[in-house]
């Protein structure tokens, strides 16, 4: 069984950064993509951002340029700096790691874009 466990929500102004983190731990697969979704009030959930073991990433179109996905195999932790945040950022932001037989989800974390 794999658990992870989310950190680095909050609330932030416009134009602010915030980084998330997002540790696994349990039987995790060597091959695996980990990555971010988030949902915002009354919208459907969306990828934002995702990297593979091997590293590769892909990123929504509406992040690319502000927030980078990294991830630290040694620790099976995944990040996510987010940088000039804006208020159609906020949402709950949630973890997925997919396996070649499962997919685990985070909890979510609440990150909030407001003056």
């Amino acid at each position: 069984q794999v658990h992870v466990v989310e950190s680095g929500g909050g609330l932030v102004q416009p134009g602010g950064s915030l980084r998330l983190s997002c540790t696994a731990s349990g039987s995790i697969f060597s091959l695996n993509v980990m990555g971010w979704y988030r949902q915002g009030p009354g919208k459907q959930r969306e990828l934002v951002a995702q990297i593979s073991s091997l590293g590769s990433m892909n990123y929504a179109d509406s992040v690319k340029g502000r927030f980078t996905i990294s991830r630290d195999n040694a620790k099976n932790t995944v990040y996510l700096q987010m940088n000039s945040l804006k208020p159609e950022d906020t949402a709950v932001y949630y973890c997925n790691i997919k396996m070649p037989s499962s997919e685990v989800w985070g909890q979510g974390t609440l990150v909030t874009v407001s003056s």
